[in-house]
C-alpha cells in the first residue's frame, strides 16, 4: 500500500510539473521571423555604403557661398526660424514618430531595430511612458547622452534646440546604439499625446518643438491604435503643423491583429472619418494596417495581409534611405528658393519706401500704410510680373507685419547695393545656385560622377542669371 501510495505521488508530481511547463511555454509568445525586414532593409549585406563626403563638402560650399550670406543680410531666419547648419547638411535621414501615447510607437522602434529583451530596448507600457523627445542614433556603443550636451555639440545637428530653453532641453535624450541600421537613419521618438494635458504643464513649447523636427524628418509616422482613434485639439493642431508635408507623412494602423475582421474595417473607416477634416489634400498620405513588434500575429486574423503591409513599410522607409543625398540637395535648394523670395520682397518693400518718403513725410507713417495694404502698392504682383516666382511659393502677407514689427526697413540695403567687386552680388550668387550649381550637383549623383572633382568646370556655373536690380 505505501508503494502505491508513493507511485501515486511521483506520477502526479511529474503530472504537474508538465502543466507547469506547458503554462509556462503558453505564457511566452512566439517571436516573429524577421528575415523579411532584413532583407527589404539590406542589413545582411556586407557592401560599403556609399561615400558622398565629396557632394556634402560642394553642397555645404554652395550654401556657405551663394545662400548664406543673402539669408543673414535679410534677417531670413526671422521670418522662418529656420536656421541651416553644418550638422543639418551632413545628417543622415530622419524618421519622426509621432502620434497618441501608448499606441506603440516606442514598441515599433524596438521592433525595427531588434531591441526587444536587450540593454538598448526602449521602455514601453500600457501607460503613457514617454515623456521626452528621444534621439537613436549610431554609436559604436551603447550610450546615452543628456539634452544639454547635444545642444552643446556644434557636430551635431540639434544644436538650434537650445532656443526652447533648459526645461525642454531635460526632456531632451540621446541614444547611441552600435546598429546597422540606424548607419544610415536616425530615429525620433515623441512624447504621446495626451487630449486632457494643456500645453503649457509640459513646462516647455511642445508644438514648437514638434516643428522643429517635423522641418528636418525626410519621413513622418504618425502611429494610432484601435483604442485611439478620437482627435482633439492637441492632435489637430499637430496636423495643422503637418500640413505641406503631406507626402512625407505615412498614417500607421497598429495593433491591427488584435481585432476581428469586421471590427478592424469599422476601425479603418473611423479612422479616415477622424482625421478627413484634418489632411484637406487631393491624395491623402498612405495607411499602412498591421501590428509591429516582435511577437507572432494573432491566429484567425489576416496574417499575409499585415506581413505585406509592413514590407510595403520599410520598402518606403528603405527608398528614404537610397535618396538621402538627393533628398538633401533639393532640400538646400527648396531653401534658397524661399531665401531668394524674402529678398526679393524685402527689397520691394524698401524700394516703395523710398519712392514715397519726400523731406516732409513721416517715415513710420509711410512703411505703416505700405505695411498694412501692400496690394495697393503691388508689392507682391510686381514681384510676380518681373521674376520668375510662382504664386503659390509667396509667403503669407501677414507675416511681413510682424517681420517688421522687429526689424525696421531703414535697417536693409537694397538688393542692387549688396555687391562688391571681388564677391560678386548675393542675388545673382543665389540665381547661380538655384538654376545651375544645385541642379548639376544633383545630376552628378544620378550619372555616378565621382563628387571629390566637383567644380565650376563640372558643375557647369555657366552665364550668369541677370539681376534685374543691379542698376546700369
Amino acid at each position: 500500500m505505501k508503494r502505491l501510495n508513493l507511485l501515486c505521488c511521483c506520477v502526479a508530481s511529474l503530472l504537474l510539473l508538465g502543466t507547469a511547463e506547458e503554462v509556462e511555454d503558453a505564457s511566452e509568445p512566439t517571436k516573429r521571423d524577421r528575415s523579411h525586414l532584413e532583407n527589404t532593409l539590406k542589413l545582411n549585406e556586407d557592401k560599403p555604403a556609399d561615400d558622398f563626403s565629396g557632394v556634402l563638402q560642394r553642397l555645404r560650399k554652395i550654401y556657405h557661398s551663394s545662400i548664406k550670406p543673402l539669408e543673414q543680410s535679410y534677417r531670413y531666419n526671422e521670418l522662418r526660424q529656420h536656421e541651416i547648419t553644418d550638422g543639418e547638411i551632413t545628417s543622415k535621414p530622419m524618421v519622426l514618430f509621432l502620434g497618441p501615447w501608448s499606441v506603440g510607437k516606442s514598441s515599433m522602434i524596438n521592433y525595427l531595430l531588434g531591441l526587444d529583451d536587450t540593454p538598448y530596448q526602449l521602455y514601453t507600457g500600457a501607460e503613457p511612458t514617454t515623456s521626452e523627445f528621444t534621439v537613436i542614433m549610431h554609436g559604436p556603443k551603447l550610450k546615452t547622452i543628456e539634452g544639454i550636451v547635444m545642444a552643446a555639440d556644434s557636430a551635431r545637428s540639434f544644436s538650434p534646440l537650445e532656443k526652447f530653453g533648459q526645461n525642454f532641453l531635460e526632456k531632451l535624450i540621446g541614444i547611441e546604439v552600435p546598429h546597422k541600421l540606424l548607419e544610415r537613419v536616425t530615429f525620433v521618438d515623441t512624447p504621446g499625446i495626451i487630449e486632457n494635458r494643456k500645453q503649457q504643464e509640459r513646462g516647455y513649447p511642445f508644438n514648437d518643438v514638434c516643428q522643429w523636427f517635423i522641418d528636418r524628418a525626410d519621413l513622418i509616422f504618425v502611429v494610432f491604435d484601435p483604442t485611439k482613434l478620437d482627435v482633439g485639439l492637441e492632435l489637430e493642431m499637430l496636423f495643422r503643423q503637418l500640413k505641406g508635408r503631406e507626402s512625407q507623412i505615412r498614417i500607421i494602423l497598429n495593433k491591427a491583429d488584435s481585432l476581428a475582421t469586421q471590427e478592424l474595417m469599422r476601425v479603418y473607416g473611423a479612422l479616415f472619418w477622424s482625421l478627413a477634416p484634418l489632411i484637406n489634400v487631393t491624395e491623402p498620405p498612405r495607411v499602412y494596417v498591421s501590428s509591429f513588434w516582435p511577437h507572432e500575429y494573432h491566429p484567425d486574423t489576416h496574417k499575409d495581409l499585415f506581413l505585406k503591409e509592413e514590407i510595403s513599410l520599410l520598402e518606403d522607409l528603405n527608398q528614404v534611405i537610397e535618396n538621402r543625398m538627393e533628398n538633401k540637395i533639393a532640400f538646400i535648394r527648396q531653401h534658397a528658393i524661399r531665401v531668394r523670395i524674402h529678398a526679393l520682397l524685402v527689397d520691394r518693400y524698401l524700394q516703395t519706401y523710398k519712392d514715397k518718403m519726400t523731406f516732409f513725410s513721416d517715415g513710420e507713417l509711410v512703411f505703416r500704410d505700405i505695411v498694412e495694404d501692400p496690394d495697393k502698392f503691388f508689392i507682391f504682383k510686381s514681384i510676380l510680373a518681373k521674376t520668375n516666382v510662382s504664386k503659390f511659393d509667396l509667403p503669407n502677407r501677414e507675416a511681413y507685419k510682424d517681420f517688421f514689427g522687429i526689424n525696421p526697413i531703414t535697417g536693409f540695403k537694397l538688393l542692387s547695393q549688396q555687391c562688391s567687386y571681388m564677391g560678386g552680388c548675393y542675388l545673382e550668387k543665389i540665381e547661380k545656385a538655384i538654376t545651375r550649381e544645385l541642379p548639376d550637383l544633383l545630376g552628378s549623383i544620378g550619372l555616378g560622377k565621382k563628387p571629390n572633382v566637383l567644380s565650376c568646370d563640372v558643375t557647369g556655373c555657366g552665364e550668369t542669371p541677370k539681376n534685374r536690380y543691379k542698376k546700369p
